[in-house]
């Protein structure tokens, strides 16, 4: 049995230790899932969305505990990981209060029979993979709508999230889950092949790098099991004017600086129009230079550490290469700080080549970059020179522009004057190296459910067309 440790990025130090499962476990743990699907599947809907109420509730109650514990696991600031706990509340709310229209029969014409319709159910065990930057969210959103179907779930969550992961089973079971339903476990990457092979397992979600994702969708479909991918994302922010350049800018530093610069889904590119692009890199410079970097627990930090030095140590490398090489010119920060933990200066670079590794591949980190224009067609054009496809923002005064600018884009969300937002009833999800499927809203009991079609015909309308 090998162990691991939780290492705070505020501080360089290691906390507490934990065992990771070992190979053996794995026919215990899978066993143990598919027998709680046997009953969990059977139960009400009312049974079930009063458990994912009860969850939002309990998340709501323990906000200080729970924002302690990924302040400590990956770094993130007091105040941020309370929004985050905010919105994993919201999530699990609202698949309960809409639990009946979700879950609905649809009925279809009758086409020949007495009745037709088509009902949702549950596939069965399933594998989540998840990853650090928002601990909980990613897991709820994930989690509520495939509890309310009557999947059960395997969590396999990143190595450095060792206290939140459990407390996402834990809460769960305070709110009534019954044993097993939901089941943490502490595994390596090199463990999850074999899970998503087994054909207890029913199908697997990802949120994580292409490598990882890749792996999984291979091994997923080798087996005949359908997998959902929500990778990296090289998100562009366009503005096409600049009558509000200073608010439109703060907001672009606000939205990129968030969580560190550690969400897929942030606005990494910001293109902007070649007659205001040296204002556009003055305001950045001035404002990305005054960012005060500190602590998880620091209520005076505008951004906190990395979720671990050597995650912080890749995106200095990277930039010193870029600057080396003539991909790119770092107009403020792009080293590391001297202190204990995972700190770096927030950073911002121009002249960047698009066909280099900072160009076309994604930052994940306090790392903004500047596009000049020379009209809106080269600023769509840039906006869509990326193999990712995640996520897309416009931004501009004339609404009507702005909107069919965004029609033009190429990515799974597209907003105008507002970027990345997330919320129980929207759709989340990406397109080409930033993966596919559809979590929350609807569709999030859309991608893990057998759409069961029934037809009921009296045995005097027998006859009907055989199957092809």
């Amino acid at each position: 049995m090998s162990t691991f440790a939780l290492e705070n990025p505020s501080t360089g130090q290691s906390e507490d230790t934990f065992n990771r499962i070992t190979d053996a476990d794995r026919e215990d743990i899978l066993d143990r899932s598919t027998a709680a699907f046997n009953s969990w599947s059977r139960t009400t809907t009312e049974e079930r969305a009063a458990v994912l109420h009860r969850t939002a509730d309990l998340y709501e109650e323990k906000v200080d505990e729970l924002a302690d514990h990924i302040g400590r696991e990956m770094g993130k600031l007091t105040h941020w990981a309370k929004m985050e706990l905010g919105i994993v509340a919201d999530i699990y709310r609202w698949y309960a209060e809409h639990a009946h229209e979700l879950l609905a029969e649809e009925q279809l014409a009758a086409q020949g029979a007495q009745r037709t319709y088509v009902r949702k159910d549950p596939l069965g065990p399933l594998l989540g993979i998840m990853p650090w930057n928002f601990p909980y969210y990613q897991v709820a959103r994930w989690a509520a709508p495939n509890l309310l179907l009557g999947n059960t779930l395997v969590l396999k969550h990143a190595s450095i999230c060792p206290l939140s992961s459990q407390a996402c089973q834990d809460l769960l079971e305070e709110a009534g889950l019954p044993e097993d339903v939901f089941i943490n476990v502490y595994a390596s990457g090199s463990q999850m092949d074999d899970f998503v092979a087994d054909p207890r397992i029913k199908g697997v979600s990802l949120t994580g790098s292409e490598k990882a994702g890749a792996a999984v969708a291979k091994t997923a479909g080798e087996n005949y099991k359908k997998s959902l991918l929500e990778l990296g994302g090289n998100d562009p922010f366009l503005v096409l004017d600049d009558k509000n350049l200073d608010w439109v800018l703060e907001q672009f530093v606000k939205i990129r600086m968030y969580n560190t610069g550690q969400a897929c889904n942030a606005p990494k590119r910001l293109i902007v129009q070649e007659d205001f692009y040296d204002r556009t890199v003055k305001f950045l410079e001035e404002r990305i230079a005054g960012i005060k970097v500190g602590p998880y627990d620091d209520k005076d930090a505008d951004m906190g550490p990395l979720s671990s030095v050597g995650a912080r140590d890749e995106i200095v490398e990277r930039l010193a290469d870029a600057e080396k090489n003539g991909d790119a010119t770092i107009r403020v920060g792009g080293k590391k700080i001297d202190r204990e933990g995972a700190y770096m200066e927030a950073t911002l670079l121009t002249d960047v080549d698009r066909s280099a590794d900072v160009g076309c591949n994604e930052i994940f980190g306090p790392v903004a970059i500047v596009y000049k224009a020379k009209d809106i067609d080269e600023a769509v054009e840039i906006a869509n020179d990326s193999e990712y496809g995640l996520s897309s923002s416009v931004w501009g005064t004339d609404l009507e522009q702005a909107h069919q600018v965004a029609r033009r884009l190429q990515d799974g969300m597209t907003f105008v004057n507002e970027h990345g937002v997330t919320a129980a009833g929207l759709p989340f999800g990406g397109v080409g190296r930033s993966g596919y499927g559809r979590e929350l809203a609807r569709w999030g009991v859309g991608e893990f459910v057998n759409e069961h079609l029934f037809r009921v015909s009296d045995q005097s309308d027998a006859g009907q067309s055989p199957a092809a």
